[in-house]
Formats: structure tokens, C-alpha cells, sequence
């Protein structure tokens, strides 16, 4: 189940062969089976996902959809989600706690999004390895010994390795594109302004872009609609 495109876990959901709380935990099974190894996520948010699981089931139960619904996703480190850390990969932050939502959250939890946590990066998002973490450097999927790219590489790394569906990242000279290419998945920086920057951590205000990385072109339509 974990390595299912948003399309066809959503047809699956729809079809009830699985619940978006088993999706989920399938997904959380291959994150505690891989993660010592890629160290892609710096925080957990298991509690909120089963919860936003849970709620995706009854509406599904009750014939209910949305564009999102029960698909288990990941958040760069530096969009903020209210109560969770947003620590941007520095000390500096460490002990951060959201106030708010950033909007795409919003637009995510409102889509039926189920929110696993967040990824690393490189710190402040200066960087193109996520070598410069202060938590801990990222690894590419498919070759241990390599660089996933950055700063979104933790996003990027995710969604290679199966421990997300599709995951939000930043890009302000090439952070989504190029870790993208480097872990062979699809990203995109959306044209300035398509996306609300609102609750992202800039490093760039006038360049920075939040976008999808995805599995597949299909998949990064429906993730920036």
C-alpha cells in the first residue's frame, strides 16, 4: 500500500479495498523500516495523521470525498502546521511551535490530507545536498552513498522511499527541481504566486515558491490543484 500512487490509493480508498488508517500505517511501517538508513523525516506527527485517518474513513463511510481524501503526505520543515515544530533544520528553531497553519496546510487538512510529518532539508533551506541539516544529513534512495539533493531532499527522499504519497517542498533557485531529479520522482515550482506563501519560512521572499514532489506528472497536477 505505501508505494501506491495518490491516484490509485484514492481509486483503492473509494473502492474500500483498504482504510486510509491502514494506508497510513502501511506508510508508517515503511518509514520505521527505512528511516535509519535515508533519515528523510525530522519529526513524526503519528498521533495527528491516525486521527486525520480516522476522520477520512467515517467520510468515506458516510460517501463523502474530497480531493485528497486519506492520502498520507509529508511537509517540508519549514511550512508550519499549528502545534507541530517548524524548526527550518536549525538549532536555532529547535523548540518552534507553530502558531498557525501555513495555507497550502490548510487547503491540505481541508482536501482530507493526512499529514505524516515533516522532512528534512537543508538548513534555512541554504543548500543543495541536505548535507546541512543540523539534525542530520538525508541520503538518496537509491544509492545509500549519495545526495538526495536539496534543500527539499528530504521531501524528495520521501516520496522515492515510499514514506509519503507525494510531500510539499520549497524551491527558490532549483530545491524542488533538482532533488527531484536526483531521487527520479516529478517536481515542480509553480509560477510566482499560484501558491500562497503564507506560513513558509522564506529564504527568498520574492523567489521562494512552494510546490509538489510526486511519483508521477498525474500526481503533481492533482497535488498543485
Amino acid at each position: 500500500m505505501y508505494s501506491k500512487t495518490i491516484f490509485q490509493a484514492k481509486e483503492d480508498l473509494l473502492q474500500k479495498k483498504y482504510s486510509a488508517v491502514e494506508l497510513t500505517e502501511s506508510v508508517y511501517q515503511q518509514i520505521e523500516k527505512v528511516e535509519p538508513k535515508i533519515q528523510a523525516y525530522v519529526h513524526l506527527t503519528k498521533d495527528i495523521a491516525l486521527k486525520q485517518a480516522h476522520a477520512a474513513d467515517q467520510s468515506l463511510a458516510a460517501g463523502k470525498d474530497a480531493p485528497l481524501l486519506g492520502i498520507p503526505i509529508a511537509l517540508k520543515d519549514l511550512i508550519c502546521m499549528k502545534g507541530t515544530r517548524t524548526t527550518c533544520s536549525s538549532q536555532m528553531l529547535d523548540q518552534f511551535i507553530a502558531p498557525y497553519d501555513a495555507t497550502v496546510v490548510k487547503r491540505l487538512k481541508n482536501a482530507g490530507a493526512v499529514i505524516l510529518g515533516k522532512t528534512n532539508m537543508d538548513e534555512f533551506a541554504m543548500g543543495s545536498s541536505t548535507e546541512n541539516s543540523w539534525h542530520h544529513p538525508t541520503m538518496n534512495p537509491w544509492d545509500l552513498e549519495r545526495v538526495p539533493g536539496g534543500s527539499s531532499g528530504g521531501p524528495a527522499a520521501a516520496v522515492a522511499a515510499g514514506q509519503a504519497a507525494f510531500s510539499l517542498g520549497s524551491d527558490t533557485g532549483g530545491s524542488i527541481r533538482q532533488p527531484a531529479a536526483l531521487c527520479g520522482i516529478v517536481g515542480m515550482k509553480p509560477t510566482y504566486g499560484l501558491v500562497s506563501r503564507f506560513g513558509l519560512l522564506a529564504f527568498g521572499s520574492s523567489l521562494d515558491q512552494i510546490g509538489p514532489l510526486t511519483r508521477t506528472v498525474a500526481d503533481c497536477s492533482d497535488a498543485l490543484n
